[in-house]
């Protein structure tokens, strides 16, 4: 079940609602079992089996969703558990909110993960993705380096879709056309920038505005009359938005454009301006909404809602005169406020020495200080208040009927506001993308079958340090698919790791990437094994969790996998740790997947002599003397080089500077040079080798030009020179066979 959980992650559920019979206490379901232990805070709720009918599922589907999208009918009919969910959650949603849906009013559409990269929960978690590690309000995440979005909408399509980046290099470079022109624009990307900032939740808007309630109540008469004001403030955007990508010339902004030219949007603009005011509209601060919402409809529609709208200015103004008089016959500075929960009230800054006797009159009641501000109110207050809340009851009810009425023409054009939601949330991701852009160094990733990285860097460390870490370069081909990497601990190993996999996540979802040039393959799915801090103890815990991953890993990987492992093996003995790297290793390299494993154990180095697709890199470390010359200490440089890390005895450099005795230390120096003699002469590899992997590599990188060169003619006859020159070095001299033997 793991892309049941893996899905159920990215949508971050505040609800789960399972059957009945999957709960039963003492006969629960393996998948009742796992979504509880994943997801503690999350409320359960059960619903009977019988509503889990996937006959039922259809009829709602078929009954609810707009013609537009009525193609879902074939892509869902056959899927039992689908409709059998959809038809318990449709009856649930209708027994809690005690609204059904308006007919033909929901956009309906059957999500998969087939278009997507899988990237399980336990490496979303491990990369940082969404949450941060250390502190969960951080904003120390790939999510917090993207997110300059303005919209609700824009930020959850942000975080889904680093979840799930995408893997049709079509569709990502088509964004990436957009990123590249919003930069090279700066009116289009300021321009729409404005516009967008402007627009409210319109996915949230969409689900309530097509709800009916069962019951009215006063509060759902005010909560439709708000959303009806919040569509009219969206609609009213849609010509500035319009206006914003006229000169555009990308092919996704003008498809875009094209979309805003439908003509509905005025149609249902132009029903609202008939009964709505031109001047009504969405604002700020609970006080000026609530007028808002009394004075929306028109005059002379409704000749009581007039009535009782004169009313309510009459009170309004009562309770503005009352608390004025009371304040010049106390001679203090009373003034009027007001909040949604306390009605109006009176508010007041004085200090406490200037009131008689320190207090306030005795008329006055309920009375909250906070510094220098005193907050109260009286008996003649909290009637006029009640008087006031009485008128705007009868406003409200007589409004929401003519709204009820309004919104009944409007649910059959309603379908177009499904497209504005779509549009307003990309466009809000693109802009966010172009604004990390301007914030750093990053480049257009390209798609090949390469993955080659020039200087890349850590985009969330950089957002950390506030400066640009150090930058490495990363090259993995089909040819030399594997990667193993050495240092010794703190020197970057895990940092880079998990930069590679940051990295081809943001060119995934049509970002540009923290480096000076980057190419990559894309990545069907994304696996991460990264150690922790704790792992070094030896524990039995440990040592299961780590199987439990590499096992997943194995299971699922395949020749578009990008895998990366980081110190496998360390929860066992060095023996045992040794042979479950070398075997994970073995099973991997019969796999096309790219894949970046770091370890301690340096014997795994010596499998580049039986596998040409091996490449071995390490941290480089520096060795400094103290001033006082006498102890040494190790200064990290960060930087990655060929080869295997010649820091092979990094425990012992480790033990002279603390204060073991001396005879121990050289000891274990002399029983360490022993044991590494024994296993050079073991894995020497022979000039045939050698020679075999020449040839290898060679090979390789002819079917790489082959593919992807552009190079002119002389160009590439100089870079032929060169590979033919560099096969030549590699390749044993004659007679060095012979030597050996």
């Amino acid at each position: 079940f793991v892309q049941v959980i893996t899905k159920l992650k990215i949508l971050t559920p505040l609800e789960i609602i399972m059957s009945n019979t999957a709960c039963d206490a003492g006969n629960t379901t393996k998948l009742f079992s796992l979504i509880t232990e994943h997801f503690k805070n999350v409320t359960f709720t059960t619903v009977q089996r019988k509503y889990f009918n996937e006959t039922k599922g259809l009829e709602y589907i078929e009954q609810l969703c707009a013609s537009e999208f009525s193609t879902i009918f074939m892509e869902v009919q056959s899927k039992y558990y689908c409709l059998a969910a959809a038809a318990a959650l449709l009856k649930y949603v209708e027994f809690i909110q005690n609204a059904i849906y308006a007919p033909k009013s929901l956009k309906v559409r059957f999500q998969g993960s087939e278009k997507t990269a899988m990237i399980d929960s336990s490496s979303a978690q491990n990369l940082e993705l969404v949450i941060n590690n250390r502190d969960s309000r951080s904003g120390h995440t790939l999510l917090g380096v993207l997110n300059y979005t303005k919209t609700p909408g824009g930020s959850r399509r942000l975080r889904s879709n680093i979840l799930e980046p995408l893997v049709d290099a079509e569709t990502i470079n088509t964004r990436l056309d957009c990123v590249q022109e919003l930069l090279q624009d700066e009116e289009l990307f300021f321009g729409l920038q404005a516009v967008i900032s402007k627009f409210l939740d319109t996915e949230q808007l969409l689900s309530v505005l097509v709800q009916i309630p069962k019951q009215d109540t006063v509060k759902t008469a005010e909560s439709k009359i708000t959303n009806l004001i919040y569509l009219k403030h969206t609609l009213e955007l849609v010509e500035p938005l319009k206006a914003a990508l006229r000169s555009c010339s990308t092919q996704l902004l003008k498809a875009y454009y094209n979309s805003l030219e439908d003509t509905r949007f005025g149609i249902i603009l132009e029903k609202i301006t008939t009964v709505i005011n031109d001047d009504t509209r969405y604002t700020k601060g609970c006080l000026s909404m609530r007028t808002q919402k009394c004075y929306a409809v028109k005059p002379n529609i409704n000749e009581f809602l007039d009535i009782a709208r004169r009313t309510y200015t009459e009170i309004v103004d009562d309770i503005a005169g009352m608390i004025t008089q009371l304040a010049e016959k106390y001679g203090l500075p009373m003034k009027t406020s007001f909040s949604s929960a306390r009605g109006f009230f009176i508010q007041m800054n004085a200090d406490c020495s200037t009131l008689p006797n320190g207090q306030l009159p005795s008329e006055f009641t309920k009375i909250t200080k906070m510094k220098n501000t005193y907050s109260f109110t009286s008996a003649d207050l909290i009637k006029m208040n009640e008087r006031c809340q009485e008128s705007l009851r009868e406003i409200y009810h007589m409004t929401y009927l003519i709204v009820c009425k309004l919104l009944n023409e409007i649910y059959e054009h309603i379908h177009c506001l499904y497209k504005l939601s779509d549009i307003v949330s990309m466009l809000d991701m693109l802009l966010s993308f172009a604004h990390a852009c301007t914030l750093s160094d990053y480049v257009r990733p390209e798609f090949t079958d390469t993955l080659a990285i020039k200087q890349g860097w850590h985009p969330i460390l950089e957002k950390i340090a506030m400066e640009k870490p150090v930058s490495n370069n990363t090259y993995l081909t089909e040819g030399n698919n594997f990667v193993i990497i050495t240092g010794p601990n703190m020197s970057g190993k895990s940092t880079y790791l998990k930069q590679i996999a940051l990295c081809q996540i943001m060119a995934q979802i049509g970002s540009y990437v923290p480096a000076e040039y980057c190419s990559f393959r894309i990545a069907e799915q994304i696996f991460t094994r990264i150690g922790m801090d704790d792992d070094i103890e030896t524990n039995a815990s440990t040592f299961m969790k780590e199987m439990k991953e590499i096992t997943y890993i194995i299971q699922n990987a395949n020749d578009k996998s990008l895998i990366i492992i980081d110190e496998l093996g360390r929860g066992t003995s060095a023996e045992e740790g040794i042979g479950i790297c070398y075997a994970a290793c073995e099973y991997l390299l019969n796999l096309k997947a790219f894949t970046l494993f770091a370890t301690h154990f340096l014997e795994l180095c010596h499998i580049d002599s039986l596998y040409p697709n091996v490449e071995n890199y390490h941290f480089e470390v520096q060795h400094v003397r103290s001033s006082a010359g006498n102890k040494e200490k190790i200064a990290y440089t960060y930087t990655l080089s060929k080869g295997y890390t010649e820091e092979k005895n990094y425990g012992l450099k480790a033990a002279e500077v603390s204060s073991l005795p001396s005879c121990i230390i050289l000891d274990a120096k002399e029983i360490t040079n022993h044991i590494a003699k024994q296993i050079l002469h073991r894995q020497k590899s022979t000039p045939e080798m050698r020679k075999q992997r020449a040839a290898y590599q060679l090979a390789m990188r002819l079917v790489q030009t082959a593919r992807n060169s552009r190079l002119d003619p002389e160009s590439l006859r100089v870079y032929l020179k060169g590979l033919k020159k560099k096969y030549e070095d590699s390749c044993p001299t004659p007679g060095e066979n012979d030597e050996q033997q």
